[in-house]
């Protein structure tokens, strides 16, 4: 019965991972574009190199939109090198290519790396692009390549539940 799991978990990520990487590149331009971030109240502390955004937190980069609670910006060398955003949940939206589906998500706490093109989605994470949903306690999400890795082969604990939805017929 528990190799049925992990060939069940092994199948649904490979079906995961096709289905969003299928010929979908970011928007190239995302990754050249400022962050700008919007808040209530916002803490720099220079001693440790971060700043602290809280209330109705909206942070853009070109197509890539999270809306939070709490934004915590870890700089170095004057550039952001980590941003650690919570939620009941927190909330991204991103344009991956001109008239293609957008990609969103929710989560209890993410971290973005904006160097990487990296965001990780932890706590009640929810991935949905068009007719597919992927949800997980852990997901990984390259925004360059518009490619999803959810959960971790080595822990029952953090299994992938993906739901496929037949398109509408036209």
């Amino acid at each position: 019965m528990k190799n049925n799991k992990k060939q069940v978990v092994f199948y649904c990520l490979a079906l995961l991972l096709a289905t969003i990487s299928m010929g979908v590149a970011a928007l190239e331009s995302d990754a050249q574009q400022p962050i700008t971030i919007d808040s209530n109240t916002a803490i720099y502390n220079d001693a440790s190199g971060t700043s602290t955004y809280t209330g109705n937190v909206i942070s853009v980069q070109g197509s890539i939109r999270v809306n939070s609670e709490k934004l915590v910006v870890y700089l170095k060398d004057g550039e952001a090198e980590k941003l650690v955003f919570t939620g009941t949940p927190a909330r991204f939206k991103q344009t991956p290519n001109k008239g293609g589906d957008d990609i969103v998500g929710e989560a209890l706490t993410g971290e973005y790396y904006p160097k990487q093109n990296l965001l990780v989605l932890m706590d009640q994470a929810v991935v949905k692009q068009g007719n597919a949903t992927y949800a997980s306690k852990y997901i990984q999400y390259d925004i360059k390549n518009s490619m999803v890795k959810a959960g971790e082969k080595a822990s029952d604990s953090k299994r992938v539940h993906v739901i496929l939805k037949p398109k509408a017929a036209q």
